[in-house]
């Protein structure tokens, strides 16, 4: 019963979220950025870049210098090993169930051969992860993207994907099993993870951030393109992932 209202209400919040979306006319340009909230936009990327260049970036450059690489390793594949329950789940409301087995066999592998998901095991045997989020579903349910939106600390998204990301929230199985303090332990580890890439991609994203004309605009003409390519829907003369570096949060 909890779990027949719980579906209904991610359902709800999921519908609620994605009506809101917004879109171009016949007239507008595939090639162009749908961007209407420009100028909010534009005020939440000024935001993301002053908390980048006070917290973020030290932060990384510490973490990297001071973790040795094989913590580092540890605590990323632990991040991502807690967060596979919940790409199961996307898995799973996209109608793979190739990708539900494989991602089941990864967590079942790496839980218990890799220490809790502290060694990628599965990998060893070539048996890598299928990624999935909601945002994803939603491409696959056919909602179409939306605007273009830039969230405070989380960074470029589309109003599809942002609701996505709300969604993802509620989720992931673990989030319901795990009690506290453990319950805590897959936050760190994110954090861990996310400063981790800061530092050892510092160069990269301090060139979009810092170094271009109009770091805006080649955000998110990065984050757009990527996402495209992710999701099936970049232009046929895209034939290979343009940018793989993940700009989420910066």
């Amino acid at each position: 019963m909890q779990k027949s209202i719980f579906k209904s209400l991610v359902a709800v919040l999921a519908l609620g979220l994605v009506s809101g979306c917004t879109h171009p006319g016949a007239e507008h340009s595939p090639d162009v950025p749908f961007d209407p909230h420009e100028q909010v936009n534009r005020k939440s990327h000024a935001f993301n870049r002053a908390v980048d260049r006070a917290v973020l970036r030290p932060a990384g450059k510490g973490y990297v210098a001071i973790i040795p690489q094989p913590v580092q390793k540890g605590v990323s594949n632990f991040s991502s090993n807690l967060s596979l329950p919940g790409t199961i789940v996307n898995n799973l409301l996209q109608g793979r169930l190739g990708e539900v087995a494989q991602n089941t066999l990864r967590f079942g592998l790496n839980t218990t051969v890799g220490i809790g998901g502290l060694f990628d095991a599965s990998s060893e045997f070539k048996l890598y992860e299928a990624k999935a989020d909601f945002g994803e579903t939603l491409a696959v349910w056919g909602v179409r993207e939306g605007a273009y939106v830039e969230l405070p600390l989380l960074g470029p998204s589309t109003e599809r994907d942002a609701a996505g990301k709300v969604v993802d929230l509620f989720t992931n199985p673990l989030s319901y099993m795990v009690q506290s303090p453990e319950s805590y332990y897959g936050t760190a580890a994110s954090v861990g993870a996310r400063l981790g890439d800061r530092g050892t991609f510092g160069d990269t994203i301090d060139s979009i951030l810092y170094e271009s004309a109009d770091s805006y605009a080649q955000l998110r003409t990065i984050y757009l393109q990527n996402r495209r390519f992710e999701l099936g829907e970049a232009a046929p003369e895209v034939q290979a992932d343009p940018f793989e570096l993940n700009t989420e949060g910066f």
